[in-house]
Protein backbone atom coordinates (compact mmCIF):
# COMPACT_ATOMS: atom_id res chain seq x y z
CA UNK A 1 0.00 0.00 0.00
CA UNK A 2 1.30 3.42 -0.98
CA UNK A 3 1.61 6.10 1.69
CA UNK A 4 -0.70 9.10 1.28
CA UNK A 5 1.20 12.32 0.54
CA UNK A 6 -0.42 15.70 1.22
CA UNK A 7 0.72 19.18 0.23
CA UNK A 8 -0.55 21.41 3.01
CA UNK A 9 2.61 23.47 3.51
CA UNK A 10 6.00 23.69 1.84
CA UNK A 11 7.49 23.36 5.33
CA UNK A 12 6.75 19.62 5.12
CA UNK A 13 9.07 19.26 2.12
CA UNK A 14 12.82 19.54 1.64
CA UNK A 15 14.76 20.97 -1.28
CA UNK A 16 15.25 17.56 -2.87
CA UNK A 17 11.53 16.85 -2.81
CA UNK A 18 10.76 20.22 -4.41
CA UNK A 19 13.34 19.51 -7.12
CA UNK A 20 11.75 16.07 -7.67
CA UNK A 21 8.36 17.77 -8.15
CA UNK A 22 9.95 20.11 -10.71
CA UNK A 23 11.64 17.22 -12.57
CA UNK A 24 8.29 15.42 -12.73
CA UNK A 25 6.67 18.62 -14.07
CA UNK A 26 9.44 18.86 -16.71
CA UNK A 27 8.77 15.28 -17.79
CA UNK A 28 4.99 15.75 -17.92
CA UNK A 29 5.13 19.01 -19.90
CA UNK A 30 6.14 17.27 -23.10
CA UNK A 31 4.66 13.85 -22.45
CA UNK A 32 1.69 12.35 -24.22
CA UNK A 33 1.13 9.95 -21.31
CA UNK A 34 -2.11 10.15 -19.37
CA UNK A 35 -0.93 9.11 -15.88
CA UNK A 36 -4.17 10.29 -14.24
CA UNK A 37 -6.51 8.37 -16.56
CA UNK A 38 -9.52 7.27 -14.55
CA UNK A 39 -8.62 9.49 -11.59
CA UNK A 40 -10.77 12.26 -10.13
CA UNK A 41 -9.93 15.32 -8.09
CA UNK A 42 -12.39 17.20 -5.87
CA UNK A 43 -11.90 20.98 -5.91
CA UNK A 44 -13.31 22.46 -2.68
CA UNK A 45 -13.41 26.22 -3.22
CA UNK A 46 -14.71 28.35 -0.36
CA UNK A 47 -12.94 31.24 -2.10
CA UNK A 48 -13.57 31.30 -5.86
CA UNK A 49 -10.59 31.77 -8.19
CA UNK A 50 -10.45 31.65 -11.94
CA UNK A 51 -6.71 30.88 -12.23
CA UNK A 52 -6.54 28.20 -9.55
CA UNK A 53 -9.69 26.48 -10.75
CA UNK A 54 -8.73 26.55 -14.42
CA UNK A 55 -5.17 25.39 -13.77
CA UNK A 56 -6.31 22.35 -11.77
CA UNK A 57 -9.17 21.49 -14.15
CA UNK A 58 -7.02 21.81 -17.28
CA UNK A 59 -4.14 19.96 -15.62
CA UNK A 60 -6.37 17.05 -14.69
CA UNK A 61 -7.86 16.97 -18.20
CA UNK A 62 -4.46 17.07 -19.92
CA UNK A 63 -3.19 14.25 -17.71
CA UNK A 64 -6.26 12.11 -18.39
CA UNK A 65 -8.24 12.70 -15.20
CA UNK A 66 -11.24 14.79 -14.29
CA UNK A 67 -11.85 17.53 -11.74
CA UNK A 68 -15.09 18.03 -9.83
CA UNK A 69 -15.67 21.63 -8.76
CA UNK A 70 -17.39 22.07 -5.39
CA UNK A 71 -17.97 25.79 -4.92
CA UNK A 72 -19.26 27.62 -1.87
CA UNK A 73 -22.85 26.93 -2.89
CA UNK A 74 -22.17 23.18 -3.33
CA UNK A 75 -20.28 22.46 -0.16
CA UNK A 76 -20.46 24.57 2.94
CA UNK A 77 -17.33 23.36 4.67
CA UNK A 78 -18.10 22.82 8.34
CA UNK A 79 -21.70 24.09 8.09
CA UNK A 80 -23.92 21.25 6.86
CA UNK A 81 -21.26 18.63 7.62
CA UNK A 82 -18.07 18.80 9.65
CA UNK A 83 -14.75 19.14 7.84
CA UNK A 84 -13.85 15.65 9.09
CA UNK A 85 -17.04 14.15 7.65
CA UNK A 86 -16.46 15.86 4.30
CA UNK A 87 -12.90 14.48 4.18
CA UNK A 88 -14.11 10.96 4.90
CA UNK A 89 -17.01 11.07 2.43
CA UNK A 90 -14.96 12.54 -0.42
CA UNK A 91 -12.23 9.95 0.20
CA UNK A 92 -14.73 7.29 -0.85
CA UNK A 93 -15.40 8.95 -4.21
CA UNK A 94 -12.28 10.77 -5.40
CA UNK A 95 -8.55 10.18 -5.69
CA UNK A 96 -7.47 13.56 -4.32
CA UNK A 97 -8.76 16.81 -2.85
CA UNK A 98 -7.71 20.40 -3.50
CA UNK A 99 -8.94 22.81 -0.85
CA UNK A 100 -9.07 26.59 -1.28
CA UNK A 101 -10.27 27.76 2.12
CA UNK A 102 -10.45 30.70 4.45
CA UNK A 103 -8.95 28.75 7.35
CA UNK A 104 -5.63 26.91 7.23
CA UNK A 105 -6.96 24.70 10.03
CA UNK A 106 -9.64 23.39 7.64
CA UNK A 107 -6.95 22.26 5.17
CA UNK A 108 -5.04 20.59 7.99
CA UNK A 109 -8.21 18.81 9.17
CA UNK A 110 -9.02 17.65 5.64
CA UNK A 111 -5.49 16.27 5.26
CA UNK A 112 -5.61 14.56 8.64
CA UNK A 113 -9.01 12.93 8.08
CA UNK A 114 -8.94 12.18 4.33
CA UNK A 115 -7.72 8.84 3.06
CA UNK A 116 -6.64 10.49 -0.23
CA UNK A 117 -3.99 13.19 -0.82
CA UNK A 118 -5.00 16.75 0.05
CA UNK A 119 -3.48 19.78 -1.68
CA UNK A 120 -3.67 23.26 -0.19
CA UNK A 121 -4.97 25.38 -3.08
CA UNK A 122 -4.88 28.44 -0.77
CA UNK A 123 -5.56 29.17 2.88
CA UNK A 124 -5.30 32.25 5.02
CA UNK A 125 -1.79 31.16 6.09
CA UNK A 126 -0.20 29.63 2.98
CA UNK A 127 -0.40 29.24 -0.79
CA UNK A 128 2.08 26.45 -1.58
CA UNK A 129 0.90 25.80 -5.16
CA UNK A 130 1.40 29.46 -6.10
CA UNK A 131 4.88 29.45 -4.55
CA UNK A 132 5.81 26.23 -6.36
CA UNK A 133 4.55 27.67 -9.66
CA UNK A 134 6.54 30.87 -9.12
CA UNK A 135 9.71 28.98 -8.20
CA UNK A 136 9.25 26.61 -11.13
CA UNK A 137 8.98 29.59 -13.48
CA UNK A 138 12.19 31.11 -12.10
CA UNK A 139 13.94 27.72 -12.41
CA UNK A 140 12.71 27.41 -16.01
CA UNK A 141 14.10 30.86 -16.87
CA UNK A 142 17.44 30.54 -15.04
CA UNK A 143 18.06 26.78 -15.19
CA UNK A 144 18.48 26.69 -11.40
CA UNK A 145 17.20 28.17 -8.16
CA UNK A 146 20.23 27.98 -5.86
CA UNK A 147 21.75 31.44 -5.59
CA UNK A 148 19.16 33.11 -7.82
CA UNK A 149 18.01 36.49 -6.45
CA UNK A 150 14.20 36.86 -6.33
CA UNK A 151 12.40 40.06 -5.34
CA UNK A 152 8.93 40.13 -3.80
CA UNK A 153 7.01 43.37 -3.48
CA UNK A 154 3.57 43.32 -1.87
CA UNK A 155 1.63 42.34 1.20
CA UNK A 156 3.13 39.85 3.63
CA UNK A 157 0.35 37.40 2.87
CA UNK A 158 -0.12 33.67 2.32
CA UNK A 159 1.81 33.77 -0.97
CA UNK A 160 4.81 35.38 0.72
CA UNK A 161 4.69 32.89 3.61
CA UNK A 162 4.97 30.01 1.13
CA UNK A 163 7.60 31.78 -1.01
CA UNK A 164 9.76 32.34 2.08
CA UNK A 165 9.54 28.64 2.92
CA UNK A 166 10.15 27.49 -0.66
CA UNK A 167 13.02 29.85 -1.42
CA UNK A 168 14.85 28.81 1.75
CA UNK A 169 14.43 25.13 0.87
CA UNK A 170 15.82 25.45 -2.66
CA UNK A 171 18.60 27.92 -1.88
CA UNK A 172 17.15 30.95 -3.66
CA UNK A 173 17.82 34.42 -2.23
CA UNK A 174 14.48 36.15 -1.63
CA UNK A 175 14.38 39.88 -0.93
CA UNK A 176 11.07 41.21 0.39
CA UNK A 177 9.53 44.69 0.40
CA UNK A 178 6.19 45.04 2.17
CA UNK A 179 4.28 48.12 3.27
CA UNK A 180 4.59 49.03 6.92
CA UNK A 181 1.93 47.16 8.87
CA UNK A 182 1.65 44.43 6.20
CA UNK A 183 4.74 42.40 7.04
CA UNK A 184 4.59 38.58 6.93
CA UNK A 185 3.72 36.68 10.11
Amino acid sequence: MRMKKDLVSLSTLNGGQIEAIFRKADALKNSIDKPLKGKSLALIFQKPSMRTRVSFEVGMFQLGGQAIYLGPEDIQLGVRETVSDIAQVLSRYVDGIVARTFSHKDVETLAHRAAVPVINGLSDAEHPCQALADLYTVRSLHGRLRGVKIAYIGDGNNVLHSLLQGASLVGADLSVATPKGYEPD
